[in-house]
């Protein structure tokens, strides 16, 4: 395919030299941290929302949730449903107190820095376990995004695994490294509509080509009767695989490449249009995604068996499209896996640089020297994950899940009452943080019950947070007046 497909080739190499030259671009505007880390908080409502839903979604909306669709049916709506709920809640009470907080709480860059400040923990304590945190949680996500590209160049271009591995990251990196988050989110919004474009574009093609809705649905229910029940298992294991799926949404609130967008936008009062914008592409993109596996079932005469149904998507593209179509499409798939690794290693080489490097390590340095270690810790960690990629049986979607609840449950209840309940003290936070990750960790290795981890992680996380605030000494009378500056604004 790889000598043959020549349009497919020219779509992918436009593509991926469009995304180096806005890194590039941005390579010479990068003057202070804060340009680097937040793109000196200017972005527009559009460039908001876009590049968090692309920075949020990644390749498993485009390959993990129609295979999921395609294998279980129309349930998988329970996990859709969950996300858009999430992602609805995260933009209406978090956004605008998160923006307002972090530019009132000393002008935070970064999560650790806002929950530092938000306590004002001298000790750095909080920077240093959120640091900790996300360093292991986001290995473990820029690595399935990296064994993403990687099985996508395998692929389409019929390349070994390794060389698609490294030519993937590589271009992840190169923008990365040299545009800082403005490159990040320019080229998410670019690769936002492209996957919008393309999760819409499939489906509805897909139908017309089988002869109709009704031929699709007569078709999908001969081959599984019960593809159509959003309910399929009416006993204790279905409605723990429902409270489960609908989990996925708790992740939202402490997912730190999506709050710093919230933190970045130059007007807050201009998330309401960025809430609205948000909420449409989300809306529209699961829905298709979900519609992509039940299309696929009638469309695909040749069965997809196990780990395959995640082909679903790229296999009905390159049978729906002619090769430069097909490879605009496929492109697609590429920026979802790129506009999450980005935003990733972003916010891993800011937690490192700012919490870490600067707060124990070097307190003097000055701008330049943070984003040269930023730029380093870009390097060093995209390695790391790519050593992490290199086995090309890892399941991305397990491990993606595995992340998303580490993230969830370990920053979401503390981003939330931070934000809402000034009698929230510092050892809270941390009792908080600490009982999230761990539970995490913990409950993954027995999968206790077959619940996903993020529902007793976040709920734990909750209880220690009230639990250990409420016998701890009240904050002190300097962080309760800048909670009231800070949600008055």
């Amino acid at each position: 395919m790889f000598q043959t497909n020549w349009g497919v080739l020219l779509a992918f190499a436009l593509y991926l030299l469009l995304m180096l030259w806005i890194g590039l671009y941005y390579y010479r505007s990068q003057n202070e941290l804060s340009d680097y880390i937040l793109g000196g908080r200017s972005l527009g409502p559009w460039i908001t929302s876009m590049s968090a839903e692309a920075s949020d979604m990644s390749g498993w909306m485009l390959m993990g949730l129609p295979g999921f669709a395609y294998s279980i049916g129309i349930s998988a709506f329970w996990t859709a449903f969950g996300l858009a709920m999430g992602t609805y809640l995260n933009w209406h009470f978090v956004s605008r107190r998160l923006r307002n907080y972090t530019e009132v709480a000393n002008n935070s860059l970064t999560m650790p820095d806002y929950l530092r400040n938000r306590f004002h923990d001298t000790n750095n304590i909080i920077r240093l376990i959120s640091a900790i945190f996300i360093l292991i949680f986001f290995l473990i996500y820029t690595s399935s995004g990296f064994v993403a590209g990687g099985k996508l160049f395998e692929i389409v271009f019929g390349m070994e695994y390794f060389p698609a591995l490294i030519l993937g990251a590589s271009v992840v990196v190169c923008y990365t490294f040299l545009g800082g988050f403005m490159a990040v989110c320019w080229t998410d919004f670019i690769q936002g509509c492209m996957m919008f474009l393309a999760i819409v574009c499939v489906p509805l093609v897909g139908i017309i080509s089988t002869g109709g809705l009704d031929a699709v649905l007569t078709r999908a229910t001969a081959i599984t009767p019960q593809i159509l029940d959003f309910v399929p298992d009416k006993g204790t294991a279905g409605i723990i695989a429902i409270v489960s799926s609908v989990g996925w949404g708790l992740g939202y609130f402490g997912q730190p490449h999506i709050l710093v967008r919230f933190m970045a936008i130059s007007n807050p009062k201009e998330l309401k249009k960025a809430t609205h914008i948000a909420m449409i592409w989300v809306i529209i993109s699961l829905a298709a995604a979900v519609g992509v596996g039940i299309v696929g079932k009638a469309f695909l005469t040749t069965p997809l068996i196990g780990a395959d149904s995640e082909k679903v998507f790229l296999i009905m593209s390159e049978k729906l499209f002619p090769p430069f179509v097909s490879g605009l499409i496929w492109s697609a798939v590429l920026a979802a896996i790129m506009s999450t690794a980005s935003s990733q290693l972003l916010v891993t080489a800011s937690a490192i640089s700012k919490d870490f490097y600067h707060a124990f390590i070097r307190q003097s340095a000055n701008e330049k020297e943070l984003i040269y270690v930023s730029r380093a810790t870009v390097l060093i960690v995209a390695a790391i994950a790519i050593v992490l990629a290199l086995d090309p049986n890892n399941y991305i979607l397990t491990m993606v899940a595995y992340a998303w609840a580490g993230f969830g449950a370990a920053f979401g209840p503390t981003i939330l009452l931070s934000l809402f309940w000034k009698r929230m003290t510092k050892n809270g936070a941390l009792a908080g943080i600490i009982t999230g990750g761990l539970t995490v960790l913990i409950w993954k290795q027995f999968g206790w019950f077959g619940l996903y981890e993020i529902v007793p992680g976040f709920l734990l996380s909750l209880c220690a947070i009230i639990a250990i605030s409420l016998v701890d000494e009240p904050p002190s009378q300097e962080i309760q007046d800048e909670f009231d500056r800070a949600t008055k604004i």
